[in-house]
C-alpha cells in the first residue's frame, strides 16, 4: 500500500527523493477560480530553501517551482481550474558521492535500518524519501492551501533550541523575518548565533521546538470523534521528518495544571463569546473555538554528524560510522515554514469538509 497522500477534500500527494532528478506534489481538491501564481508559491519555498546562512546545510538548491497543471490564464490573471495541480521542483545540487563510503552501513538515528527492514533496500544517498528535502513539496502545497483560507493567518517561530527557550515576554512577530532562526525573541536569536556556531564547528547538532499559530480560524472546524481538527493537525505535524513530539495549546503542560487553571473561562463580548485564556489551543472536542489554533512540535537533532558512532552494516557486522556531506546543525530552523504549511493544509482541508457538511 502507498501512504504518500494526506488530507480528505484538500489532498496532497508528494513524490521524489533527496538525490533524484526532482521532487514535487499533486494537490487535488483545490476549488476553481482562485488566483494562483508561481511567485506566490516561490515566496514560501524561498523561506525554507537551504544554504541561506551558515546555520543550515550548504547544499545550494534554488528550489524553483514549476506549475505543470491545474491553472490557466484568464482575463483576471492565472487561476486554478479545479483539477489536480501538479508542482515540480528540480534537484540541481546533489552530491551522491558523499554517501558512497557508508552505503552499506546503517546511520544511527536515521531511517536506514527501518527502510531496509521494510523494503529490502534503501536509498543511501541522503535517505531518499526519509530526507528532510521531501518537505519542500509540502511547503509548495501549503502555499496553495493559504489561498483557500485567505482570512486565516498562519505563522511559525522557533521557540527553543536545545535547552534554551525564548522569553515569551519578548515575543515579536516582526523579528521572525529578521534573523536566520525564525526566532521572535531578538536577544535569544543573538544568543543562538554563538550557541549554534559552537555546535556546528564541533560537527555536532541540536534539536529545537517550533510553534505554529493560526489566527482567524472560524469556530466549528473539525468533527467528533475520528475527524478531530487537533488529531489531524497532530498527525500532519508528526509526519514531518525528524519530528518526535507534538502538543496542542498547553499540551503536556496541562498535566501540571489544576482544573480551574486549565479551563478557558468565557464572557460575552460585543462581538460574541470571549475566552479569557487559551490553554486548549483553539480546539475543544476536536472542533475549533474561534481562538488562535496553537501547536508546537519538537524536532530531533540532525542524525548526520561528524562524531564517529557505533553501528552495524548490512551483513550484520559491528562497525563505526562518521557521516560526511552537507547537513543542518539544527534542522529545526528550516522546519518553521514546513510547520506553517502543514497547519495551512489541515485548516484548508477542514474548511472544505465543514462547508461540505453544513454548507
Amino acid at each position: 500500500m502507498s501512504f504518500n497522500t494526506f488530507g480528505h477534500l484538500f489532498r496532497v500527494t508528494t513524490f521524489g527523493e533527496s538525490h533524484g532528478p526532482a521532487l514535487g506534489c499533486v494537490v487535488d481538491g483545490c476549488p476553481p477560480k482562485i488566483p494562483l501564481t508561481v511567485e506566490e508559491i516561490q515566496r514560501d519555498l524561498d523561506r525554507r530553501r537551504p544554504g541561506q546562512s551558515r546555520f543550515t546545510t550548504q547544499r545550494q538548491e534554488a528550489d524553483q517551482v514549476k506549475i505543470l497543471s491545474g491553472v490557466m490564464d484568464t482575463d483576471r490573471g492565472q487561476v486554478t481550474t479545479g483539477t489536480p495541480i501538479a508542482l515540480m521542483i528540480e534537484n540541481t545540487d546533489q552530491r551522491s558521492k558523499d554517501y558512497s563510503e557508508i552505503k552499506d552501513k546503517f546511520r544511527p538515528g536515521h531511517a536506514d535500518f527501518t527502510y531496509e527492514a521494510k523494503y529490502g533496500l534503501r536509498d543511501y544517498r541522503g535517505g531518499g524519501r526519509s530526507s528532510a528535502r521531501e518537505t519542500a513539496a509540502r511547503v509548495a502545497a501549503g502555499a496553495i492551501a493559504r489561498k483557500i483560507i485567505p482570512d486565516v493567518r498562519v505563522r511559525g517561530a522557533l521557540v527553543q533550541m536545545g535547552p534554551h527557550k525564548i522569553d515569551r515576554a519578548m515575543w515579536d512577530w516582526n523579528e521572525v523575518g529578521h534573523n536566520p532562526f525564525f526566532c521572535p525573541d531578538k536577544a535569544k536569536a543573538a544568543f543562538f548565533e554563538e550557541y549554534l556556531d559552537d555546535i556546528r564547528k564541533k560537527g555536532s547538532s541540536i534539536g529545537a521546538v517550533i510553534e505554529v499559530v493560526a489566527e482567524g480560524v472560524p469556530a466549528g472546524l473539525g468533527a467528533p470523534i475520528y475527524g478531530k481538527l487537533d488529531s489531524d493537525l497532530a498527525s500532519a505535524l508528526m509526519s514531518i521528518n525528524a519530528v518526535k513530539g507534538v502538543e496542542i495549546g498547553a499540551g503536556f503542560g496541562a498535566a501540571e495544571l489544576h482544573g480551574e487553571d486549565n479551563a478557558d473561562e468565557m464572557r460575552m463580548g460585543n462581538n460574541g463569546p470571549v475566552f479569557l485564556s487559551n490553554h486548549a489551543g483553539g480546539i475543544l472536542g476536536g472542533i475549533s473555538t474561534g481562538q488562535a489554533v496553537v501547536a508546537r512540535f519538537a524536532v530531533k537533532p540532525t542524525s548526520s554528524i561528524l562524531t564517529p558512532r557505533r553501528t552495524i552494516d548490512k551483513s550484520g557486522t559491528d562497525t563505526d560510522i562518521m557521516t560526511k556531506g552537507r547537513h543542518d546543525p539544527c534542522v529545526g530552523i528550516r522546519a518553521v515554514p514546513v510547520g506553517e504549511a502543514m497547519m495551512a493544509c489541515v485548516i484548508a482541508d477542514h474548511l472544505l469538509r465543514h462547508r461540505g457538511q453544513v454548507g
